[in-house]
């Protein structure tokens, strides 16, 4: 059972990954980005793409981490603010838009075949008392504890993440007391489209990777979002989890259920939470004065 648990926790970790950019991006700007999933898969491509050439692996995740930021804020730059202020449907467009144009530049880049993505952490598995837990679940769980506890001090205790939650909150207030708006919803969707890369690089080695890569992950990211709110980073992260365990447990315990309609079960739990608290477990309900 805790192996189980545990594997659902590393699996919703990657969902909670992805699941923060997207909440970023909806935090900023007010729009899920349909997109986030195959920027992600996009960055992942550069990642096994530097390691194939021979580039030790680490440095090779690290440079796609780089080029995905800066493939963030190029997005934001040229396709998302000429468009800021409009029709939320124009920038859903967009996205959409940008979707179909990156995983088209990936196959044509790399083709549509099944690749295999290195392993990021030793292969085997950790013995606890009776239990034996895999290295790379737990591995997983610890980026993201690492990547929690950086957004936490990067948005509390600096600067520039004050500014930016500043942008994000009220753009008006913020730009008279001198915040450079743009620039921080520049830097948001760079940071997005970074924590999306590194869901990819983390799921890549668990399936396999393809253009499709991160279509299912987008799923329950946007699931796990949903379900903790998609203005709460940690209802995000939260969320991610209990759908992670969730769906690990069904299909493990359930026969009827087993892995083809485990998802099946965190969708229902969000159906229940959503009738109940519609803005999600730690949203913030929104407040209409008549």
């Amino acid at each position: 059972f805790l192996q189980v648990v545990v594997d659902g926790i590393a699996d919703g970790s990657v969902y909670a990954a992805l699941a923060l950019a997207l909440v970023l991006i909806f935090r900023s700007t007010g729009v899920v980005n349909f997109a986030q999933g195959e920027m992600a898969m996009f960055a992942t491509f550069v990642a096994w793409a530097l390691a194939d050439a021979g580039v030790p692996l680490l440095l090779a995740v690290l440079g796609a981490l780089v080029f995905a930021f800066a493939a963030g804020m190029v997005v934001e730059r040229l396709l998302i603010r000429p468009v800021e202020g409009s029709n939320p449907l124009s920038l859903v467009i967009v996205t959409l838009g940008l979707f179909i144009v990156v995983n088209s530049a990936a196959g044509w880049i790399w083709g549509f075949n099944i690749k295999e993505f290195p392993a990021l952490f030793p292969r085997g598995v950790a013995e606890i008392g009776n239990v034996s837990l895999s290295i790379e679940s737990l591995g997983i769980i610890a980026v993201l504890l690492v990547v929690v506890g950086l957004l936490w001090l990067l948005f509390t205790k600096t600067p520039i993440g004050l500014a930016m939650r500043a942008a994000a909150q009220s753009p008006s207030s913020a730009r008279l007391v001198g915040i450079r708006v743009g620039r921080m919803l520049m830097l948001g969707w760079g940071l997005a489209s970074l924590l999306g890369a590194l869901a990819g690089v983390l799921v890549a080695h668990r399936l396999f990777l393809d253009t499709n890569l991160m279509a299912g992950v987008l799923v329950y990211s946007f699931a796990g979002a949903a379900l903790g709110g998609f203005d709460s980073p940690i209802g995000a992260v939260v969320g991610s989890w209990i759908i992670g365990v969730t769906e690990a447990l069904a299909g493990t315990y359930i026969n009827v259920i087993g892995s083809d309609l485990k998802v099946l079960v965190p969708l229902g739990i969000i159906f229940v939470v959503l009738v109940v608290r519609p803005a999600g477990l730690f949203g913030s309900p929104e407040v209409t004065r008549a």
